[in-house]
């Protein structure tokens, strides 16, 4: 069975993080995937804690870089994607969620690059944050908003 949403993990640098994300993705049967080059050992103990004995619950798919990745699942003719940074105009609630959607987030220090996200700035969103002081959320509470608020908008709640 296809799962309703994809989750992308491109260089994440912290187990915590992907552990929690991993039991969201397992938790609401999205896939995800993780990009290399990853900052941590799949084996590491911080990771496995965050995902606790939801591991075996999750479809995981793992690639060494971008290129392996997008070879798969970048045609034009492919699946719809949507890339999420801090340093873009348009909220992620303006976003029209599809089914099979590929929801990608960048790396915790890095983000997906400012290259990266104006060669895709039509497909690209942000989580508006008020507070000037505060240049980005938590990666795994940004996947949270986004994966729910997909969810919402395919009436999946």
């Amino acid at each position: 069975m296809e799962p309703a949403l994809h989750i992308v993990l491109v260089r994440p640098e912290i187990p915590q993080n992907t552990g929690s994300i991993a039991r969201l993705a397992a938790a609401t049967r999205a896939r995800l995937h993780l990009v290399g080059p990853l900052g941590f050992s799949l084996e590491d103990r911080y990771l496995k804690r965050a995902g606790l004995d939801y591991w075996p619950l999750v479809d995981l798919r793992k690639y060494q870089d971008w290129n392996e990745f997008d070879g798969l699942f970048g045609s034009s003719q492919g699946p719809s994607f949507k890339y999420f940074s801090a340093r873009t105009t348009k909220t992620y609630v303006a976003a029209q969620y599809r089914a099979g959607d590929f929801l990608v987030f960048g790396s915790e220090t890095k983000g997906l690059g400012r290259e990266f996200i104006q060669e895709r700035e039509h497909a690209a969103y942000r989580i508006p944050i008020f507070e000037p002081g505060v240049r980005s959320l938590n990666l795994a509470n940004a996947v949270s908003i986004v994966v729910y608020e997909a969810l919402r908008q395919l009436g999946m709640l």
